[in-house]
């Protein structure tokens, strides 16, 4: 098979990461390491990367340092690799704009699955099956689902990680309807950074950030007491 997708490995631990390379060059994927920070940037300025797998704990600038660095500029997929008791890492590697995260010690056949789950959303080029035409409008707003685009009034497009869009979709198809956590979860698939109520609320904030011009006053996406949120205007489609 030859390898299409582009993943980037980044830990400093040397069997780790020629572990995870020999693992997925076997299975399909274009395999990069890089040890740290430095040796990471040097990869993303020769080639272009589908996605990025950050160990949290690295020499020098921390994963979640250099996840706000690569959210600043891009909106390539990142899975933070954890350790295993450290939820607020977890929570803050979230805000910062991850689509995912693996608590360590991992089994590379789950953490190829979740690679595999947030390129699909991405629509990288592993997955070769052309995406069915769908395109939503609410509010000004154009959301393009084969060529997972989002576009703002006034033809501005708008960046969103393959958690948020995935996120997104979900409340454009249940428009009105009021989502606890547990449905969005459920309607959501349930991984590619959606998988508990916390990750939900974060990525619902990240969404208010980049689409409502007063996020703590929000238009789009409301906050129901008790109940879970709801996507406020009409959508149609075509």
């Amino acid at each position: 098979m030859k390898p299409d997708a582009h993943v980037l490995i980044v830990d400093d631990d040397r069997d780790i990461r020629d572990l995870l390379q020999e693992f997925f060059n076997k299975r399909g994927l274009r395999a990069s390491v890089a040890a740290d920070g430095d040796a990471m940037e040097a990869v993303l300025r020769r080639n272009p990367v589908d996605l990025v797998i950050l160990d949290v704990m690295l020499p020098g600038r921390s994963g979640l340092e250099l996840c706000r660095e690569i959210r600043a500029r891009q909106a390539t997929p990142i899975i933070m690799l954890t350790a295993v008791n450290e939820t607020t890492d977890r929570v803050v590697g979230l805000e910062l704009g991850a689509d995912d995260y693996v608590p360590k010690p991992f089994d590379p056949r789950e953490l190829l699955a979740r690679v595999r789950a947030v390129l699909r959303r991405n629509g990288a080029k592993e997955d070769k099956r052309p995406p069915a035409r769908q395109i939503w409008h609410f509010a000004g707003w154009t959301m393009d689902c084969s060529r997972r685009r989002l576009v703002a009034p006034g033809d501005v497009r708008i960046e969103l990680t393959a958690a948020e869009f995935n996120l997104l979709h979900t409340f454009v198809r249940s428009a009105q309807r009021v989502l606890t956590r547990d449905q969005l979860i459920e309607l959501s698939g349930g991984d590619g950074g959606i998988n508990y109520d916390r990750s939900i609320d974060i990525l619902v904030s990240r969404l208010r950030r980049k689409m409502e011009d007063d996020p703590k006053k929000p238009t789009l996406i409301q906050t129901v007491r008790s109940g879970g949120y709801q996507f406020i205007p009409e959508v149609t489609s075509e």
